[in-house]
C-alpha cells in the first residue's frame, strides 16, 4: 500500500483500493495468492481478525463481498477468457479454519461438484434459508437477486442466523454467483460442518480450466 500512496504502483498487489472521504473504513487490496492459479484475495486495510467480528456487521459497514465480486474479472486473466457468474465463488472461512487473523476472502471458482449441486438444488433454494448437503456436509442456502451485491452477506448472516444457538464465528460463508431464472443473482451458502474455501477451486475446471 505504501508503494500505491507514493507511486501509484499497487505491487505486490493487483489493485489497492483506498478509503474514500465518505466511507474511511473501506480500504482493500487484492491480490494473487501464493499458491498460485486462478486464486485472489481480497483484504481490508483496516484491521478486522475475521467473520466474527462485530464491525462486519454494523449498518454502515463496507460490503466488503460487493468489493470482492467486482474483483472476479482477475480470474479471466488467469484462465484467459471470460468466467461466467455461474461458477464464480468467494468464500470466508471460519475462525477454526483459517490461517490468519486478518479478514480475507477468496476470490476463485466454484468447484465441478459445488456448481451441480446448485443447479440441482435451485429451484428449492428461495429468500429463507434451505438445508442443502454438498460432498457430505449441511449447508443452509438462501438466494439473493440482482446484478451486483447490493445486500451485505456478512450483515444477512449475523441478521438472520440459521441457527439462533450459533454465532457467525461458527460459520464458514460463500457466495456463488447465479443466474436463474428469474434473472441475475446469488446463492449465499453458510456451514459449521464445512471451511467455504474447500468448495472453491482454483483450477477453474467448471470455466475450462487454467492454460
Amino acid at each position: 500500500m505504501i508503494d500505491w500512496m507514493s507511486r501509484h504502483d499497487p505491487a505486490p498487489c493487483v489493485q489497492v483500493v483506498l478509503p474514500d472521504q465518505g466511507h474511511g473504513n473501506s480500504g482493500y487490496a487484492v491480490l494473487a495468492d501464493r499458491k498460485g492459479g486462478a486464486h485472489f484475495l481480497l483484504i481490508p486495510t483496516r484491521s478486522i481478525p475475521g467473520i466474527e467480528s462485530p464491525l462486519l456487521s454494523e449498518p454502515r459497514a463496507p460490503n466488503y463481498f460487493a468489493f470482492a465480486w467486482d474483483a472476479r474479472s482477475r480470474l479471466a486473466d488467469v484462465v484467459g477468457h471470460a468466467v461466467p457468474r455461474g461458477v464464480v465463488g468467494l468464500a470466508v472461512n471460519p475462525p477454526n479454519a483459517r490461517s490468519q487473523d486478518q479478514l480475507h476472502i477468496h476470490v476463485e471458482c466454484l468447484s465441478p461438484p459445488v456448481v451441480l449441486a446448485i443447479d440441482e438444488a435451485s429451484d428449492r433454494i428461495g429468500a429463507g434459508w434451505t438445508a442443502l448437503r454438498i460432498g457430505g456436509a449441511r449447508f443452509e442456502a438462501r438466494r439473493l437477486m440482482g446484478e451486483s451485491l447490493e445486500r451485505n452477506p456478512f450483515q444477512i448472516l449475523a441478521q438472520d442466523i440459521p441457527d439462533d444457538r450459533r454465532t457467525p464465528a461458527d460459520y464458514g460463508l460463500l457466495v456463488a454467483g447465479r443466474q436463474f431464472h428469474e434473472g441475475p443473482g446469488f446463492v449465499l451458502l453458510a456451514s459449521t460442518e464445512r471451511a467455504a474455501e474447500l468448495l472453491l477451486d482454483s483450477s477453474c475446471a467448471a470455466a475450462g480450466g487454467t492454460p
